[in-house]
């Protein structure tokens, strides 16, 4: 691979060779256990061919496909152990490598976007890659300044292989959707391809940048690099050192993994209240564990290029609706449910059912601090996977506004981090300090309790209206009664 390849008719038939291949390695199991191998090991050797088949494919051809397989990546701790390992080293490729981008074409953006004199922008340039992505490919260099810097440069026709890759992929979207247990893959891809401009505008990438790295520039816990120079295709930033997660997940003290745990948590929840921006690519490859002056480490999180842009932070519904789940408040929570979106009027589910949907999934806010797990990651795939399950009859009827579709799909990509991590987390206290509504406001006690209020006194009066209904016919039994008994006299 030396190049982006960028004619459609062969991206695509790379694409639609996935499926087919699927079909054909599930064909060749078969005849290797009627030749005597057993289903185990047959089973093994499949999911290996599978796994080796997926990463050279999506990351060969880098743009939509190597986005769609980084996406997926967050998500192979929902896989079942037995196939999760093959998987896991395969996807895992995919957050910090892929075949570069050749010299020459580099030289050449670089000349065309900087300018032909661009070799004096830098005391230094290192042709070799030290990063391959999905859309560009990062060098390091340094700045005439004496900083270190990394050069985002854009591989050139990014923009029409991202678009080309994912009309593809959502063409047999239903044929890749068991990687991944209880995900709809079809929505992922569609969102991916919803955002393809913006993630090809490094102008507004380096516009997020910026807000994060002020915003942050002297937070004891996350290290935001600074943007040195940014143009059409090029984006420079400060370089910054450090373990990539990745790693840390291979090979990490459980400490590192409880620090890393703990501050991606917070950066999730803190970074839409402090910047009004939600960094929206939470996959392995763009975060690093930095030592701090202390001893202790900093979360360094790089590449802004795909944003939710939430000027009020987070919607203080997910908060209130959290809360109120969490105190069991089954009628509250779906009354907020409904008018949101997430429960649609044609549809009457049974509140308490709803709850105890939820309550599984929010396991890791009932309690002081949660360890978070590949296992427990699997038990609610499969519990929201499962034909034969409740969840799963249930969830067939809840809707996801569009609104919160981003926001959704980064919280459960940043929780498939944490299960990667295997870290043990107080995620409650980063709710409480960042999240809107989570905490119950004055106004909301006020209001709770005339809403209290307002029930007592209709109870009130309805207990009063039966009385008196109660008083009412027992008048007319006791005239009846005596009409009756001046009758009988009669």
């Amino acid at each position: 691979m030396s190049d982006l390849p960028r004619k459609a008719v062969t991206r695509t038939a790379k694409l639609a060779a996935l499926p087919l291949g699927f079909a054909g390695r599930a064909t060749w199991g078969l005849g290797k256990r009627i030749g005597g191998k057993s289903a185990e090991i047959v089973g093994r050797e499949l999911q290996q061919r599978t796994a080796d088949q997926l990463f050279k494919v999506l990351g060969e051809l880098k743009g939509g496909a190597m986005k769609f397989g980084q996406a997926l990546s967050v998500f192979e701790s929902a896989l079942p152990e037995e196939v999760a390992g093959p998987y896991r080293a395969a996807l895992t490729k995919l957050q910090e490598a892929a075949p570069p981008m050749p010299s020459r074409t580099v030289h050449a953006v670089l000349a065309e976007r900087l300018g032909e004199d661009w070799r004096e922008l830098f005391v230094e340039f290192e042709d070799k890659p030290s990063a391959a992505a999905s859309i560009g490919q990062v060098h390091r260099a340094v700045w005439a300044d004496g900083r270190e810097v990394a050069v985002k440069v854009q591989y050139p026709g990014a923009g029409e292989a991202l678009l080309s890759d994912l009309t593809q992929l959502s063409r047999f979207a239903r044929l890749l959707g068991p990687l991944i247990p209880g995900m709809d893959i079809k929505p992922l891809i569609a969102e991916l391809r919803d955002r393809v401009s913006e993630e090809l505008d490094y102008g507004l990438e380096a516009q997020a940048q910026r807000a994060h790295a002020e915003e942050f520039a002297d937070d004891p816990d996350v290290l935001v690099p600074q943007v040195v120079h940014q143009s059409e295709q090029v984006l420079v930033t400060e370089w910054m050192d450090g373990t990539p997660l990745s790693e840390v997940i291979a090979d990490g003290t459980q400490e590192q993994r409880d620090r890393a745990g703990q501050l991606l948590a917070r950066f999730l929840f803190s970074g839409p209240t402090r910047t009004g921006l939600l960094h929206a690519d939470p996959h392995p490859g763009n975060f690093r564990l930095v030592p701090d002056e202390k001893g202790g480490h900093r979360l360094g999180v790089l590449d802004f290029g795909t944003v939710d842009r939430l000027p009020g932070g987070l919607p203080p519904t997910i908060g209130k609706s959290l809360r109120m789940t969490l105190a069991g408040e089954a009628e509250a929570v779906y009354d907020m449910l409904g008018e949101e979106g997430f429960i649609k009027d044609s549809i009457e589910l049974d509140p308490d059912a709803v709850l105890d949907y939820l309550l599984p999934m929010i396991e890791p806010m009932l309690v002081e601090e949660f360890t978070f797990s590949r296992g427990w990651m699997r038990t609610q795939a499969a519990r929201v996977a499962d034909l034969r399950s409740p969840a799963y009859q249930l969830g067939k009827h809840l809707n996801l506004p569009p609104s919160y579709l981003l926001i959704h799909r980064v919280t459960l990509s940043t929780i498939g981090v944490l299960c990667q991590l295997g870290a043990t987390v107080r995620m409650r206290d980063e709710l409480e300090e960042w999240l809107p509504g989570f905490v119950e406001e004055p106004e909301d006690v006020a209001g709770a309790e005339d809403r209290g209020e307002a029930a007592d006194r209709a109870e009130a009066e309805e207990a009063k209206e039966a009385e008196e209904f109660a008083g009412d016919e027992a008048v007319e039994a006791v005239a009846e009664t005596r009409e009756g008994g001046a009758a009988a006299q009669a």
